[in-house]
């Protein structure tokens, strides 16, 4: 969206020219094309915040952080870390996420020309591990209070830093890195559906009393599969 606003046509090329490289950690290539990139160098605070405003968010995400905040005797604290710049996910999230609870990549900007001149931390890779670490000292919680959801390959290492001390990592998307270490995969549209295992595996609701909670909020689980799926490709021997 970003190239788009600027009229940059091969964005994809310039993120899979990085990646091959494996100069910058899978999720910073935008965080390295802002800083090094001749074009990208015209970008400014104000177009990430113009950017964040058209992210298209999955649905529900406001209401799944009210009814993590309302279940009888547990505290949840919602918290994103995210590759993208934090102005981007500021602005996506605005009003939904306070800006004290988001992680995102800190940029340091010219204060004369406005241009990205510095990027001060990059919350991608073992930087998303770090900044989960941090935030888990500060709030005082033990490393099996942590549940971590994640849809690319930016959160493989975060992933397993969660599985190691116990605690619960959910995928929400079908990327083959994650579902092999997850400890829960999850596929919907609908943000709300990462509740289902929460309570399930945290709180300890049966399927039927997840049920009612949707249904007391207006919501009917049309289908809920719970499918473990084997990927086996064979070949002719020599």
């Amino acid at each position: 969206m970003l190239a788009e606003m600027l009229g940059i046509d091969d964005f994809a090329e310039r993120v899979t020219g990085l990646a091959e490289t494996r100069l910058v950690q899978q999720g910073a290539e935008l965080a390295y094309l802002l800083r090094h990139d001749p074009d990208f160098r015209r970008v400014r605070r104000d177009h990430l915040i113009e950017v964040g405003k058209h992210v298209r968010l999955k649905d529900n995400i406001r209401l799944l952080v009210q009814l993590l905040h309302g279940i009888e005797d547990f505290h949840f604290a919602f918290h994103v870390a995210s590759a993208a710049p934090r102005e981007v996910v500021e602005s996506a999230l605005a009003e939904i996420v306070p800006p004290e609870n988001i992680h995102g990549t800190e940029l340091g900007f010219d204060p004369a020309t406005g241009e990205v001149a510095s990027i001060n931390r990059v919350c991608a890779g073992y930087g998303k591990v770090a900044a989960l670490d941090e935030l888990r000292t500060r709030l005082g919680i033990g490393h099996d209070r942590v549940v971590y959801v994640g849809d690319g390959s930016s959160d493989v290492h975060v992933m397993l830093h969660v599985n190691r001390l116990s605690g619960l990592t959910i995928a929400v998307s079908e990327n083959r890195y994650l579902t092999q270490i997850a400890t829960r995969t999850l596929l919907s549209d609908d943000a709300l559906s990462v509740l289902a295992p929460i309570l399930e595996d945290i709180v300890g609701w049966d399927a039927n009393r997840i049920r009612s909670l949707f249904e007391r909020h207006g919501f009917v689980v049309r289908s809920w599969d719970k499918v473990r799926t084997d990927t086996l490709t064979l070949g002719k021997a020599a």
